[in-house]
C-alpha cells in the first residue's frame, strides 16, 4: 500500500481591524507568504476579514451564501495561489435578520468551495468587566463537518469547540483538526495550548490552529500563539503574536506511528 507524501500547512496569524478592505489586503500578502514557503493547505483564523467594539458591523456585512466579496476573496486567493484555503471565519446570513452564522468556508486550489462549517458552540464569559456573549448575535450550527484534502480527513472546528471534545470525537478518525480562532488574552493564556494539544493527542492527529494575536484598533486583546501540533501532542510550529504564517509538515507516517505504538482509537468503549 502506498502512502500519502508529507503535506505542508499554514497557519495565518493576523491581528483584524475595522476595515475590511484593509484585512483582505493584509491576508492576501499573508496567504501569499504561506504559499511560498510551499503551503498547500492553509488557514486563516476567525473573522479574519472584520474586528471590531460594535457587534452590529458584522450583522451589517453579512453576506448571503455563495454571494459577496469576502467569498469571492476567498475564492480567488485560493485560485491564484493555488492551495487549499480554509476561510477562517466570517459572517454568513442567519435566519433571523440580527444575527449571523459564524462560518468557516473551505476552497480546493482551483477555487472550487469544498466545505461550510457553522460555528456550533458560542462563547460566553463574565469576569470583572470583561464580558462575552456570542448567541446575542450570532445562531448557532447544528453540523459536525470533516472533508477530503490533499493532507487527507480534515476537521472544522473554530475558536470556542475547541472546550467540546466531543465534536472532534464525532469527526472520525482525521488526518488534522484545524481550528481558527479569536481566543480572548484572558483564556488563552490560561487553557489555549493545553487544549488544543489534547485534542491532537485524543484524537491523534494534526492540529493547526490559526489565531487572532494582538491588540486590535478597538482596544480588544486576543491570545494568538498560532499552533501546529503533532499526533503525539507534540508543538512542532508557533507564532505567539503579531500577524505572520506558521508552516509545518504534516507527515502521515507519524499519525501510522503514533496510532500503532498507541491503539488508543481502537481501544475506546464508549462511543
Amino acid at each position: 500500500m502506498t502512502r500519502r507524501p508529507a503535506c505542508r500547512i499554514a497557519a495565518v496569524q493576523m491581528v483584524s481591524g475595522p476595515d475590511v478592505a484593509a484585512n483582505l489586503a493584509e491576508a492576501e500578502r499573508l496567504i501569499a507568504q504561506a504559499a511560498d514557503a510551499g503551503a498547500q493547505l492553509v488557514a486563516l483564523p476567525e473573522y479574519f476579514p472584520l474586528i471590531t467594539p460594535d457587534e452590529t458591523v458584522k450583522v451589517r456585512i453579512r453576506e448571503r451564501d455563495g454571494d459577496g466579496p469576502i467569498q469571492a476573496f476567498l475564492k480567488d486567493a485560493a485560485a491564484r495561489h493555488k492551495v487549499w484555503l480554509v476561510g477562517g471565519s466570517m459572517p454568513l446570513e442567519a435566519s433571523t435578520a440580527d444575527k449571523v452564522r459564524n462560518t468557516t468556508l473551505v476552497f480546493d486550489d482551483t477555487g472550487r468551495r469544498v466545505a461550510r462549517y457553522d460555528k456550533v458552540h458560542l462563547f460566553g464569559f463574565q469576569r470583572g468587566g470583561e464580558r462575552y456573549d456570542e448567541s446575542a448575535s450570532i445562531e448557532a450550527g447544528d453540523d459536525v463537518v470533516t472533508f477530503e484534502g490533499p493532507c487527507g480527513s480534515v476537521g472544522l472546528s473554530i475558536c470556542y469547540d475547541l472546550r467540546f471534545p466531543e465534536l472532534f470525537r464525532a469527526m472520525g478518525d482525521v488526518d488534522l483538526i484545524v481550528l481558527p480562532a479569536a481566543f480572548t488574552y484572558t483564556t488563552g493564556r490560561a487553557h489555549w495550548e493545553v487544549l488544543l494539544r489534547a485534542r491532537a493527542i485524543e484524537n491523534q492527529c494534526y492540529v493547526l490552529a490559526s489565531a487572532q494575536g494582538g491588540t486590535h484598533p478597538g482596544g480588544r486583546r486576543t491570545w494568538g500563539d498560532s499552533l501546529v501540533i503533532d499526533p503525539w501532542g507534540e508543538v512542532v510550529a508557533r507564532l505567539a503574536e503579531g500577524p505572520g504564517v506558521v508552516v509545518a509538515d504534516l507527515d502521515p507516517a507519524r499519525i501510522a506511528e503514533v496510532r500503532a505504538s498507541l491503539p488508543a482509537l481502537k481501544h475506546r468503549k464508549i462511543g
